[in-house]
């Protein structure tokens, strides 16, 4: 295991970027089969290409911007006292969260060719719940990661979290909006 991870460390120094997105790919392709595997109706077939949407996502956009966010973050606010992690984590979830929402919502929306009316719906629909169901998990989850990670392992302390929120985030991703000709129907 200690191999495994010396490994992992020379390929982060080596390749960051490169390094980061393969484990948001993993993070999220995880996530997701555990989402069609053990949170959703059992008689529902297995969805592969929902699981390469995911995975890309997480390759493509999650592992890139997150690298370059933390990135920046840490630039700007250097160190671990209290009222820095307090700062980040505020920034993280008050601006930076609805942001991440709004490209995963429009990323599936892309990707599965729907139009731009169902991701304003998307949006209206699932936003807000995403968004608050993050801060139950990321609050405690980065004020841990901005106190005690080091930058460097950021990524990888956040990805292997998740794996479990993406269980959620899948489930809410592939979740069909009503359109307000079925509210009226009912």
């Amino acid at each position: 295991m200690s191999a495994l991870w010396a490994r992992y460390n020379a390929l982060l120094e080596a390749q960051p970027l490169f390094t980061k997105a393969l484990t948001s790919l993993t993070g999220f392709t995880l996530g997701d089969m555990l989402a069609q595997n053990f949170i959703e109706d059992s008689d529902k077939p297995y969805d592969v290409m929902r699981t390469v949407r995911l995975g890309s996502f997480g390759a493509l956009i999650h592992g890139t911007t997150g690298h370059y966010f933390y990135g920046m973050l840490d630039g700007k606010l250097p160190g671990t006292k209290p009222i820095t992690v307090a700062t980040k984590v505020a920034i993280d979830q008050t601006i930076w969260n609805p942001i991440f929402g709004l490209m995963f919502f429009g990323y599936l929306n892309l990707m599965e060719g729907k139009s731009f009316e169902d991701y304003t719906n998307k949006i209206k629909a699932d936003l807000k719940t995403a968004v608050m169901g993050s801060w139950a998990v990321w609050v405690p989850a980065h004020t841990i990661n901005f106190a005690f990670i080091p930058p460097s392992q950021r990524l990888l302390y956040i990805n292997t979290i998740q794996i479990g929120y993406n269980v959620f985030l899948s489930f809410l991703g592939n979740k069909e909006v009503e359109t307000e000709e079925e509210k009226k129907e009912l």
